[in-house]
């Protein structure tokens, strides 16, 4: 417990950060816009807005991921990041939208720019003050499964490349007075920060609807063939449900019928731990205890059952496909026809 609140506290202060160097940051980009004239400085300033807007969402979903469960609340707050996430990519969406507006605005009537030299370097620092935090919110939004740090990181990430972008415009109007390139090149990242908005929408609203998470799958069905028990006769059903960095898995587990309650219990309680001690992520289980049926004889490997009906004939390699199916694993299923119970 304590070293969940340590974790979510890390990444409340980093967020802080990324909302405060916004602030400072959009405030050199609009001295940078004053000196220059810039369209292109112009939208790089008003994307950077959204920076800060999202920023401040994302400290504020932190916050309220860090909370313990509730009564109103019994799964936690961990999906108000996917929500926080989605608004942010919409955020960046809109900034795109603006950039193309404005450079077509340019591209018409034209555009005179002065005091490039300023504006270069201007521009160029908080480019690189950008990368770099947006780097590092990418590392740690990974390391923490935070979706706001690495919805974050590629936000400021997709700014610094618009930012270089108007770097490099402005340096190629400066050497040959081209001034029509300063409008072109805001239309081609304009056109870029809408693509990355739209990815971070599709992954927020594929936390918000619970889809497959087929790496996420794929890890835990490695971890479980890695350990397997003989006794572990079956293991299907298996959902997974993310809330911010938390799991919720759901799945059913095939045991020998003739186990006790606490002998069954002992064995859905080894999965878990296992899971548990090899996913770095705090876990929920809701694991349902099956009993096994004379079908499973023939891909029960237990060596020593004092109550088998038929002989071992092939074991089921579970795979992410088949321990997400919903029926018992048999040979009929394992061939690809479908079994009912």
């Amino acid at each position: 417990m304590q070293e969940k609140k340590s974790r979510d506290l890390s990444k409340f202060t980093f967020q802080r950060t990324i909302a405060f160097a916004g602030i400072l940051l959009f405030v050199g980009k609009l001295v940078a816009w004053q000196l220059t004239g810039s369209d292109a400085v112009f939208s790089d300033a008003m994307e950077s807005i959204v920076n800060i807007i999202s920023a401040f969402l994302g400290l504020y979903s932190l916050y309220l991921a860090a909370k313990p469960k509730d009564k109103e609340h019994p799964y936690g707050h961990g999906k108000v990041e996917f929500i926080t996430s989605g608004i942010e990519g919409a955020l960046i969406i809109i900034a795109g939208i603006l950039i193309i507006l404005q450079a077509i605005k340019s591209l018409i009537h034209g555009n005179h720019i002065q005091a490039l030299d300023w504006g270069i370097l201007i521009i160029f620092i908080t480019g690189l003050i950008n990368y770099g935090l947006g780097w590092y919110s990418l590392i740690k939004g990974k390391k923490e499964n935070s979706l706001v740090l690495i919805a974050s990181g590629k936000h400021l990430q997709s700014d610094t490349y618009t930012t270089l972008g108007v770097v490099l415009s402005l340096v190629i109007v400066n050497f040959t007075q081209w001034y029509w390139v300063d409008g072109a090149f805001a239309l081609l990242f304009g056109t870029y920060i809408i693509l990355v908005g739209y990815r971070i929408v599709r992954e927020a609203l594929r936390g918000i609807m619970d889809e497959s998470d087929e790496k996420l799958l794929r890890e835990i069905t490695a971890i479980l063939l890695a350990n397997r028990e003989p006794q572990w006769i079956d293991i299907h059903n298996m959902k997974i449900q993310q809330y911010g960095a938390h799991l919720h898995i759901d799945a059913h587990i095939t045991l020998p019928w003739y186990y006790s309650l606490r002998d069954a219990h002992n064995e859905m309680g080894k999965v878990l731990l296992l899971l548990a001690h090899n996913l770095d992520r705090e876990i929920e289980f809701n694991f349902h205890m099956d009993d096994c049926k004379p079908f499973s004889c023939a891909i029960c490997q237990l060596n020593h059952c004092p109550v088998r009906e038929s002989l071992f004939e092939k074991k089921v390699e579970w795979t992410i496909k088949n321990i997400s199916q919903v029926q018992k694993h048999s040979l009929q299923t394992s061939k690809g026809t479908t079994f009912t119970r």
